[in-house]
């Protein structure tokens, strides 16, 4: 196998649920060495989320892959905890601000212990402001982002995502802050530092430029259903079949290429159809043109024509769809891990590639505290220490 790019990068993963430690996997991917601390008796709540089959719960399987799985309560065990992180390059964690520094596990001490140390710290709200201690979870970033706001039927209310949105960009925006940290410590010499990340600023970031239109021009952008404030048509579009098409026009030849296919050449000529904004604002006569056009047709067809017009669209997949399609399984993008429970296991591949140092699945999630003893081995702690520790609760 092929060196990996995270090799020598050790990683204590003491978070829970989904934007940490989906952050510890995506290292974890490229060969960090992860070790996921769980507390004793309740684990992490991600093993209890999802559906199971034959006990081994799904979204465990693939969210703890590539982890060594520690039995640790960080509170009763702070001293052990201290010895595990003096030797680690990253802490993950999310408890609420104030936590580590009441378990004796300030930033300053662990780093006293360990001045190299990359702290980082998720949570909603971040690590200072006047909701700081409230609890929180991605839904209510997605919600104060002002994601929500925007997103639904103009008529309807605002609408969630039925998926941990918010946590997953701040996993990736985690493992992003985390890899800029080590960047400044071992190229530059800068040294640890600690990471104050909360979910909901980088849903401002992915929400584009809607701060700068409220800023400069005084608007608050409202719910347009699928369709966009910047160009058209872009919108979903049923097929005679029953299926969907997604089809987006960003690039003005787009937009030009579309109308020709559906028969609607005049259009281009109108002088409101020379930019995005101005397509937007005739977004209704668009969709009709183009609506017609694909509903005379089967989804087969719809896909063709606009292949053979170099016109962007895609089939609106499930996940059936996903795994079905040639280009997924030319890239394995939905790739194949082996589980000892479940035998082989299909779940989301490395998050991107690399030409020399591919990203890989050593192993699907473990069992809680299957490591816990190799682990504190190499702490120094003996058989009779672990085991005290162990009387003690402690592991």
């Amino acid at each position: 196998m092929p060196a990996s790019p995270l090799d020598g990068v050790r990683v204590v993963d003491a978070s829970t649920l989904f934007a940490g430690p989906l952050a510890a996997t995506v290292l974890g991917d490229y060969g960090a060495e992860v070790i996921k601390v769980e507390h004793p008796s309740r684990g992490d709540p991600a093993r209890g989320h999802g559906p199971a089959k034959d006990g081994v719960p799904l979204w465990w399987t693939m969210l703890g892959r590539n982890k060594k799985t520690v039995n640790l309560d960080l509170g009763k065990g702070a001293a052990v905890a201290r010895r595990l992180i003096a030797d680690a390059d990253v802490l993950i964690e999310n408890f609420r601000p104030g936590t580590l520094e009441r378990w004796g596990l300030a930033p300053s001490v662990l780093h006293a212990d360990n001045p190299g140390l990359v702290i980082a710290r998720v949570t909603t709200y971040g690590q200072f402001g006047p909701y700081s201690g409230r609890p929180g979870f991605g839904t209510l970033a997605e919600a104060m982002s002002g994601f929500a706001a925007i997103t639904g039927a103009p008529d309807g209310p605002p609408t969630l995502p039925p998926f941990g949105l918010a946590d997953g960009i701040a996993a990736l925006t985690c493992a992003q802050a985390i890899m800029t940290a080590l960047y400044h410590r071992d190229v530059h010499g800068g040294g640890g530092q600690v990471i104050d990340l909360a979910i909901v600023e980088p849903m401002l970031t992915v929400l584009g430029m809607q701060a700068m239109v409220y800023d400069q021009l005084g608007v608050i952008q409202q719910r347009t259903g699928n369709r966009s404030v910047n160009n058209a048509p872009r919108n979903t579009y049923r097929t005679a079949d029953g299926k969907w098409v997604a089809i987006s026009t960003s690039a003005q030849a787009i937009a030009e290429r579309v109308m020709r296919l559906v028969g609607r050449p005049e259009l281009i000529g109108e002088p409101w159809f020379a930019t995005g904004v101005g397509r937007a604002a005739h977004a209704g006569e668009l969709d009709a043109a183009v609506g017609g056009w694909v509903a005379e047709r089967d989804l087969a067809t719809v896909v063709k024509a606009f292949d053979d017009a170099q016109a962007a669209v895609a089939p609106v997949y499930d996940i059936a769809d996903v795994f079905a399609d040639p280009q997924f399984q030319a890239r394995d993008s939905v790739t194949t891990a082996d589980d000892p429970v479940l035998g082989p296991v299909r779940m989301p591949g490395p998050l991107y590639r690399l030409s020399r140092t591919p990203g890989r699945i050593s192993w699907t999630g473990r069992p809680r505290g299957a490591d816990t003893d190799e682990v504190l081995a190499g702490l120094g702690y003996d058989e009779d220490a672990r085991a005290a520790l162990r009387a003690e609760g402690v592991i």
